[in-house]
């Protein structure tokens, strides 16, 4: 097929899927049809108990003796807006805009990841010729917590000797290992008393660039929740006495927060709050002069506020958000360059009295996990927060001697006519769960190029489509020959 009409396929299937709402954790809609649609492509398909879709290709007629493959990818997608931008990730499709060789989102994040792997898989199973026997898993709730492969059945994992992740960033980068994570969340039921009868104010961090918690963490890029936690210091130490009504911000666990607000109510005048928030965003921006640009804090007066805070437990909420490590923790002494170990303020959530705080550390060296995992339940202790830790995401480790790899690249080069780079990232994949599962299995993951996903700004270079769907066709028909 031309580029133009593999192109053309693959949008065709990845247009279905964006009419589909599908955030992490409400993926039924668009597991029936996938369960559909691969049916009346003629595959032998299995829907589990998570939702998690399996697809059987049979092998071409003489391949039939030749080592099972699985193409794998997650059809759930990380839901966010532009501020301003009215959506319902449980309600309205992605409304998607094509400017010249970029795809993106009209005000939303787009769902390529996963969503354009999982049109590739498809256009994939529909097309190809001369191949082995091919197996499609695309699993439910890898951007919340990877529950659709942690509890997908092994023995659809113990039949085949490659798996090939389309969940990667970048057309020429070969990823062979992953990081792991763990999901730390702090809850709390604070303490409310009637607000005193002064002004409530409005106190905003925006203008941030976001980005992946894994791909971006290494940027440099601030977070919006510790920005405002600071702020909230500066007017304390400016001798400002003010109340805390309400705080909240961020999106997901695996997004660097790039907005947050919180409402105070204080008699000071407007001068004086106007004049210390201006010292403090001028602070951030000569700290983020390069990696934040459009940064800024805004005030504004609010409707009054009826309850607020106690002392105490506003001092202790502020005083965790402060504490937290967020960005880079250590770099790795193995592989020059590469993030080893982070952690993300993901999300601050308040509904009246309760608070719940989303902390999501990773790294490829389990051990750093468990040290986070200690210092969290020193934190709770500390300020009074009750701690949940979740199940911990085991890490994917570099395999030196994988033959799927030396397919790939050499497929690569000899269709691009360049050398195709093999990394490790500081992402966590599934592979990770499909490792433990069955470590005997080779992996790699490959994907189309991307930029800023998990953000409204997230796009798609088309001419990358193609040419992804070539280098998996001809990979899949050379592994059939082995």
């Amino acid at each position: 097929m031309k580029n133009s009409d593999i192109l053309q396929s693959v949008m065709k299937e990845f247009r279905a899927l964006a009419s589909i709402p599908r955030p992490s954790g409400h993926e039924k809609a668009v597991s029936d049809y996938l369960l559909t649609h691969l049916k009346e492509m003629g595959l032998m398909v299995v829907q589990d108990e998570r939702n998690n879709i399996i697809a059987d290709l049979p092998a071409a007629h003489g391949r039939e003796n030749a080592p099972r493959v699985i193409l794998q990818g997650h059809m759930d997608m990380v839901c966010v807006a532009a501020p301003g931008v009215a959506y319902e990730p449980l309600k309205d499709a992605i409304k998607l805009v094509e400017d010249g060789d970029v795809l993106r989102a009209d005000g939303t994040s787009l769902g390529a990841d996963d969503g354009i792997g999982v049109a590739v898989i498809l256009h994939i199973l529909r097309h190809l010729k001369d191949h082995g026997p091919v197996r499609a898993i695309f699993t439910v709730d890898e951007e919340r917590g990877m529950t659709g492969a942690i509890h997908l059945d092994e023995k659809y994992l113990k039949d085949a000797q490659y798996l090939i992740n389309c969940d990667s960033e970048n057309l020429d980068e070969l990823c062979v290992g992953s990081a792991g994570g763990v999901d730390l969340t702090f809850s709390r039921t604070l303490k409310l008393v009637a607000a005193a009868k002064e002004k409530a104010w409005r106190l905003s961090v925006g203008g941030l660039q976001g980005g992946h918690s894994g791909e971006e963490i290494g940027e440099g890029r601030a977070n919006a929740l510790r920005l405002l936690s600071l702020s909230l210091a500066g007017f304390s130490e400016a001798g400002v006495d003010f109340s805390l009504a309400s705080l909240a911000g961020g999106k997901a666990k695996n997004a660097i927060a790039s907005d947050a607000t919180a409402i105070i109510v204080t008699a000071a005048p407007e001068e004086k709050l106007r004049e210390v928030l201006m010292q403090e965003e001028q602070t951030f921006r000569r700290t983020y002069s390069v990696t934040e640009p459009a940064l800024h804090l805004s005030l504004v007066e609010a409707p009054p506020a009826d309850q607020v805070i106690v002392a105490d437990d506003a001092a202790n909420l502020l005083r965790i958000l402060r504490l937290f490590h967020t960005g880079v923790y250590q770099m790795s002494a193995v592989t020059p360059g590469m993030v080893e170990t982070s952690s993300n303020l993901g999300v601050v959530r308040m509904e009246g009295a309760e608070v719940d705080i989303v902390f999501y550390p990773r790294s490829s060296v389990e051990g750093k996990l468990f040290e986070f995992c200690r210092m969290a339940k020193d934190l709770a202790e500390l300020t009074g927060f009750a701690l949940h830790i979740g199940t911990l995401a085991p890490s994917w480790d570099e395999d030196k001697d994988n033959p799927l790899a030396r397919v790939i690249t050499e497929i690569f080069e000899q269709q691009q006519g360049k050398p195709m780079k093999v990394e490790t990232i500081h992402a966590g994949l599934e592979c990770g769960w499909f490792y433990r599962k069955n470590p005997q299995m080779k992996f790699v993951s490959v994907g189309v190029t991307t930029h800023d996903i998990h953000s409204p700004k997230e796009s798609l270079e088309l001419p990358t489509v193609a040419p992804l769907v070539e280098l998996l066709s001809a990979a899949l028909i050379k592994l059939a020959e082995q």
